[in-house]
């Protein structure tokens, strides 16, 4: 970032450090930050321990891997869940929109990302044999692969076909209102929630 027109060393790093922000420009950080100093200092305060807390103290789900307060997510933690039907998604924000459908009881496996051999991740960096190991020992009944449409969703839902189809689980996927390249987040929740009623045994189709 060039210099501020004023000259302001700690008005410049605020800004560089909220431009950091994914979708955050140079004008929105400056927005932002001139918002902060109006503020009540208890505010500000408030606000950074906040994501300074969330950095330190957040855990991964011992099951699930979702994040969360404790060892164990509330959705894993919920004894009126269906633990027979795992649910596996590439983030939390799937988790979010699935869960805002209503459509849903069972519990979910998280990823992390999917298998993009452009990007480095293979199926070594993701926790599929944890996957894996869930249906064995925890009577699963089924998994519904539910990563989004494009191609290394497709890649990741067929990698997944493979190393579960030994496992004598059902395998099903979302039904195909999500069209193909959406991501779930953005998909509206009618046509998501309809998706998961209707889900379908996978058929790998690459």
């Amino acid at each position: 970032m060039t210099d501020s027109p004023l000259g302001n060393r700690l008005l410049q790093d605020a800004v560089e450090q909220l431009s950091s922000l994914p979708g955050i420009g140079k004008k929105s950080a400056l927005r932002f930050a001139l918002y902060l100093l109006k503020q009540p200092m208890e505010n500000v305060e408030r606000f950074g321990n906040s994501i300074i807390s969330l950095r330190r103290e957040i855990k991964y789900c011992t099951e699930c891997n979702m994040i969360s307060d404790s060892n164990m997510c509330p959705i894993c933690a919920d004894a009126r869940r269906d633990r027979r039907t795992i649910c596996v998604v590439e983030s939390l924000r799937d988790v979010l929109s699935i869960e805002a459908t209503g459509e849903y009881r069972g519990v979910y496996h998280v990823l992390g990302g999917v298998i993009s051999p452009m990007d480095g991740v293979g199926p070594a960096d993701l926790p599929i044999d944890q996957l894996c190991r869930r249906v064995q020992d925890n009577q699963i009944e089924e998994v519904i692969l539910a990563l989004s449409t494009g191609m290394e969703g497709e890649t990741t839902s067929f990698y997944l076909y493979k190393v579960l189809t030994p496992l004598n689980v059902k395998i099903t996927a979302i039904a195909r209102g999500v069209a193909f390249g959406d991501d779930l987040e953005y998909t509206d929740q009618l046509t998501l929630g309809r998706s998961i009623v209707n889900r379908q045994i996978f058929s790998p189709e690459i």
